[in-house]
């Protein structure tokens, strides 16, 4: 194992808390990244290989993110190692909460990852005897569930629809393969349909499914939700696939929206689409986006793409205390303004430096971050001492 001070450089960790509890068996960590921009707010996510190094990595993500679509929270991540199904996940999640009393909601508000339902963040708040401690859970509680809303599928179609004419496509008539159908894979699927495209592939962990006329989107959602990954096999007059298969069927549009780490080089020269939208947390590596750019598909990045997640959960950030529910409806214009506005920023940035969308949404991101440190007073001594001089010594 890496030690936990190597994964510190300039921008964070600025916290890294790791917990346990012998009763329940829990284990668990907190990052919290970079809070120049304000409290440390990002989803938890339950798992058999949760890694400190893995957690880490993903609070770095939320805090670009949060730069990225210049909202006032920092970057932050929580994760338990252990099956989210095993019966005692409730006992974990209490112990969890408390040992992280200290950090929660001063430091840390928890939200909804892989592994987690919005009752998770119920028992999260019931433990805490605190709303404020979490977000995302039942309305039943005053809670905004914008997982349920597929505000993150929602924004990826909008991000899609922004970036196509960049490709060089219409999204309207276009083929979209998705990798991944689950909640945010659904969400997603409806939208690109409700936009005039046509979804071709999905796959779940138990395969894929692939029509090049256009899958059945609503059909397709009423057997996911009735039979899980399983829906692909009860799709009617289509042959099951490998699962990978729709990463490299002929289509227009591609969106990974399972795992991250899922395309690498060898994979991203063989991908057919002509672009390419992150809809999970890091699905490509450095070389696969450099191959990407090189065969002259675009690439629209994670952060910029999947951040409607974020966007609601800033509005639910807002809600935690109040006695007023965000309407639904206002909620997902919020998150198409700033999805949209977004991706047209970072992509006529990459188009003016000449530079992959990744490092032009990355450059975006740490400018503002940058800007609220120096504000903050929080930069080294010596380039304090530097600015203090000159103040345009230092980039903005």
């Amino acid at each position: 194992m890496s030690d936990p001070l190597s994964l510190i450089d300039e921008w964070g960790p600025e916290k890294i808390v790791v917990v346990s509890h012998r009763r329940s068996g829990m284990k668990g960590v907190l990052v919290i990244d970079n809070t120049a921009r304000g409290i440390g707010k990002g989803g938890t996510r339950m798992g058999p290989a949760v890694t400190v190094a893995e957690i880490a990595r993903l609070a770095r993500v939320m805090t670009w993110k949060w730069a990225g679509v210049d909202m006032f929270h920092g970057g932050a991540k929580a994760g338990i190692v252990g099956d989210p199904d095993d019966p005692g996940k409730e006992a974990v999640l209490r112990a969890f909460a408390r040992a992280l009393s200290n950090e929660v909601p001063r430091e840390y508000v928890l939200g909804l990852d892989m592994g987690l339902s919005e009752y998770d963040a119920a028992v999260f708040q019931d433990e805490l005897s605190d709303r404020g401690a979490a977000v995302g859970s039942p309305p039943e509680l005053g809670g905004v569930p914008y997982d349920r809303m597929g505000v993150t599928g929602y924004g990826v179609a909008e991000s899609a629809d922004v970036a196509a004419g960049e490709a060089g496509i219409a999204l309207h008539g276009a083929r979209v393969s998705i990798q991944g159908y689950g909640a945010v894979g659904v969400a997603a699927a409806k939208r690109f349909v409700e936009l005039g495209a046509a979804v071709v592939a999905v796959s779940t962990a138990s395969g894929a499914i692939h029509d090049p006329e256009g899958l059945d989107v609503a059909l397709l959602a009423r057997l996911r939700a009735r039979h899980g990954d399983a829906a692909v096999l009860h799709y009617p007059g289509v042959g099951v696939l490998p699962a990978g298969a729709e990463m490299v069927v002929d289509c227009d549009v591609l969106v990974p929206a399972a795992r991250q780490d899922v395309i690498d080089r060898e994979l991203a020269g063989r991908i057919r689409a002509r672009m390419v939208v992150e809809a999970a947390n890091l699905p490509t590596d450095r070389a696969a986006q450099k191959t990407l750019a090189a065969r002259g598909v675009l690439l629209v990045p994670d952060f910029v793409a999947n951040a409607g997640g974020i966007v609601a959960a800033g509005v639910a950030m807002e809600a935690r205390y109040s006695p007023f529910r965000p309407e639904a409806a206002s909620i997902l214009d919020l998150v198409a303004d700033r999805i949209r506005r977004n991706t047209e920023t970072v992509l006529a940035k990459a188009r003016d430096t000449g530079a992959i969308p990744h490092d032009a949404a990355h450059g975006l991101a740490k400018d503002r971050v940058l800007a609220a440190m120096r504000a903050r007073r929080q930069l080294p001594t010596a380039d304090l001492a530097v600015e203090a001089r000159h103040p345009q010594a230092l980039p903005v």
